[in-house]
């Protein structure tokens, strides 16, 4: 039996004469992306693999000389898929979990538990955070919702704007020959009309027009801008910190509507963080491989251009996150909610793609937007003062 294994297995290599002797299994741990720790019975870590060095911002010898309650908060479901594989469960997986911890940040995860059958009491845990298409898939469909609302404001547009007009024009009229208690009810017409006529302006973003015309941009220009614009205005006590890529090449967009998008993320920054020690930081970045299928379409994107808004405020309340990029919906007070559903179009537009991650004191939004063909020209190149 043995001779004939051995048989095999020497006609199996003379098949693949490039397979190597021996494969050493924890190369193939530590080439995984998912981060992956063997938990000893007295919840000691005994094994972590490259990719829990990084998801746990530890060395592998700081992992290995800890214990899992240094790493994660007591009352993680983690400890109970731990339990339930040491007093007998085979294997646990749960999906959704959030880890938040100063080891970990915030982060949603699916955790997988199985015993270690040759150590007693040990479990590999194997943590497998959502990817970012997972977080993203999401947000793909806001930019279907924020279409969805072109019709409505192209109707908008047309039916309200203009008899809004004749009824302020009417109430005009009134005013000329009304008396002071009469004049407040005039004048809050013409408010009350100014305040409507604004909200169908805004709404008119959303109503299908031209192609969008885009080419090589600099988005260190527009950053620049945006952030020229913040520290004379809204941001003028808040601390910006610029984390650039040199040598990013152009996104290939449309100049000022990007602009746009910048300004209000980073006015939503600057609004969120506390009023001393505020601080909105800008980065940029180049990231390999990364591709997405987007709706509608067969092929994948290529979208390597990551370019962030992060700031220290308060964070965005659990209750709207989901929904965040909706028309109408929004996390600040008095807000039409129309913003962030904007910016979600535009991004879409520019076969990008948005997402955010929010904690107390750690908010970020990143665009991922594509590489232009063209080269910038020379005033883009020489940038702007």
């Amino acid at each position: 039996m043995n001779d004939n294994v051995s048989m095999l297995s020497s006609v199996g290599r003379a098949e693949k004469p490039d397979m190597p002797e021996i494969i050493d299994p924890a190369q193939i741990i530590n080439a995984l992306g998912t981060a992956i720790i063997v938990v000893g019975k007295n919840r000691e870590i005994m094994f972590a693999n490259s990719a829990a060095e990084q998801f746990f911002a530890k060395s592998r010898a700081a992992l290995q000389d800890s214990f899992l309650d240094q790493l994660l908060p007591i009352d993680s479901p983690v400890f109970h898929l731990l339990h339930q594989v040491q007093t007998g469960m085979r294997e646990v997986t749960e999906h959704g979990i959030i880890l938040d911890a100063p080891s970990t940040g915030n982060r949603m995860v699916s955790v997988q538990a199985v015993p270690l059958i040759e150590v007693q009491g040990a479990v590999v845990v194997n943590f497998q955070e959502r990817s970012i298409a997972d977080q993203i898939d999401h947000r793909l469909t806001n930019r279907d919702t924020a279409r969805s609302v072109s019709a409505m404001a192209a109707m908008m547009a047309h039916e309200v704007k203009n008899p809004l007009s004749g009824i302020r024009g009417a109430a005009q009229l009134l005013e000329q020959n009304a008396n002071a208690q009469d004049t407040q009810l005039t004048q809050l017409i013409q408010d009350e009309t100014d305040r409507i006529r604004e909200l169908v302006e805004r709404m008119e973003v959303f109503s299908d027009g031209l192609p969008l015309a885009v080419g090589p941009v600099n988005i260190h220009q527009v950053l620049g801008r945006v952030r020229k614009i913040a520290e004379h205005g809204f941001g003028a006590g808040v601390l910006f910190i610029e984390e650039y890529d040199p040598s990013l090449p152009p996104v290939s967009g449309n100049r000022d509507q990007l602009i746009q998008v910048f300004l209000n993320l980073v006015k939503n920054a600057a609004e969120a963080v506390p009023e001393n020690n505020g601080k909105i930081i800008l980065k940029t970045q180049y990231q390999h491989g990364v591709r997405f299928a987007m709706p509608g379409s067969k092929s994948r994107v290529h979208l390597p251009l990551s370019i962030s808004v992060m700031d220290n405020g308060h964070g965005i309340a659990p209750e709207v996150q989901d929904h965040l990029f909706e028309p109408f919906v929004t996390a600040k007070q008095g807000g039409s909610g129309l913003g962030l559903a904007m910016v979600s179009k535009i991004i879409g537009d520019h076969n990008g793609v948005i997402d955010f991650k929010s904690s107390h004191g750690n908010t970020m939004f990143r665009v991922l937007l594509p590489v232009s063909d063209e080269p910038l020209s020379t005033t883009d190149e020489a940038g702007e003062n």
